[in-house]
């Protein structure tokens, strides 16, 4: 695979030799359960890049790839991974973007607004938590009242295999129903009226959007939108670049996804033999993607513990690689877009409460839990 040339004027540390495999090495190999791993994995990533590139960690019961090039092909390989369904096509995307940025602006206001007075807020229980959930719920047509119950189906992470709680069909059926008799101007009445190949979306189908949608709208966004927030706020002079320069804020949100990824652990299962690292993986193998290890790969990325709006490749792995049109990525860029204008526009003056500094944590799933800020 090639791999974009570094930026002008950074020099790429050369790639360890990568070993045929590490697997005979047992009691020398580091684990994701080691303690104090969950606080800063990054120690860990590091050695497992130099000296670990393939290897079984025992603990977790997977094998662990944690190199930029080998969890890039392995993430864009259909021998590993999760059956996708209900996923839209590229033609779907015109449908989906212009009610998505319409519900996260609306709401991204109202929740910016509802805590604007306040002399201290936590932007990770007043506003990340809620703003993905509650926006697609909004765009959707629903009651707002299904935001909470979306927003902890996606927190507590009971869902099957293809991503969807196994309640949301019984949620979304009923509303689908009346959208095919009544339509409405909710983006759940323009899937019901959209069309593919002269046929219309069956029932089964508009349901799996749907829900996909609001998965999307989940946990994984809303700790990608805290990461966000917290990586600018820690560094208020980009803040202030992007404050001045909106334009900005894509290049902020992609090198956040990039740095400190809410999933950097994405766990994937071999459904045939699959070579990785001069090893052949048997069938039903559980290989360890480590997303948040390949985001600070020095082989990829110059200098890359640092967080950097001006980035000229950040190439995150965040939510996939290929070029799918996956509805939760945008979902998730348009929230931290709204999100960020929002919050700037009710809170001029931003910044994080005085003595608080971020503290990412999490090895699955991570990001801060808490971020303290003062409005003004």
């Amino acid at each position: 695979m090639s791999l974009s040339p570094a930026p002008r004027g950074h020099r790429l540390s050369p790639a360890p030799p990568s070993p045929s495999s590490n697997a005979g090495r047992a009691g020398t190999t580091p684990s994701l359960l080691a303690p104090g791993v969950e606080h800063d994995p990054y120690p860990l990533y590091r050695s497992l890049r130099e000296s670990f590139p393939l290897v079984r960690d025992e603990l977790l019961g997977a094998w662990l790839l944690s190199r930029y090039s080998d969890v890039r092909a392995a993430l864009g390989d259909a021998r590993l991974g999760p059956p996708v369904t209900g996923r839209p096509g590229p033609g779907h995307r015109g449908l989906l973007e212009p009610v998505l940025r319409a519900a996260a602006e609306r709401t991204a206001y109202v929740l910016a607004r509802r805590v604007s007075g306040r002399r201290e807020v936590d932007l990770v229980a007043e506003f990340s938590a809620w703003l993905p959930a509650a926006a697609a719920v909004a765009a959707l047509g629903l009651p707002w009242e299904d935001a909470a119950r979306v927003r902890e189906w996606c927190r507590t992470g009971s869902a099957r295999a293809d991503g969807v709680h196994p309640d949301l069909g019984a949620l979304l059926r009923p509303h689908v129903a009346r959208r095919r008799a009544r339509p409405g101007a909710d983006l759940l009445s323009a899937l019901c009226g959209a069309r593919t190949d002269g046929q219309a979306l069956s029932d089964d189908t508009v349901t799996a959007l749907a829900g996909t949608l609001l998965t999307g709208g989940g946990e994984a966004t809303a700790l990608a939108l805290a990461s966000f927030l917290a990586n600018l706020l820690d560094h208020p002079a980009q803040l202030d670049l992007v404050r001045a320069r909106p334009g900005l804020i894509p290049g902020a949100w992609a090198e956040s996804l990039r740095r400190d990824p809410p999933t950097p652990v994405v766990l994937r299962r071999a459904s045939a033999p699959i070579a990785l690292g001069g090893t052949t993986l048997p069938t039903g193998s559980v290989v360890a993607c480590l997303i948040g290890s390949a985001g600070r790969d020095p082989f990829r990325f110059a200098d890359p513990d640092r967080y950097d709006i001006f980035r000229a490749d950040p190439a995150h792995l965040a939510f996939g690689a290929g070029a799918h049109f996956c509805p939760a990525a945008t979902l998730a860029g348009l929230a931290a877009e709204c999100g960020l204008r929002a919050l700037l526009d009710a809170m001029p003056g931003l910044r994080l409460a005085p003595g608080f500094r971020p503290a990412p944590r999490g090895i699955i799933a991570r990001a801060p839990r808490l971020l303290l800020v003062r409005p003004c």
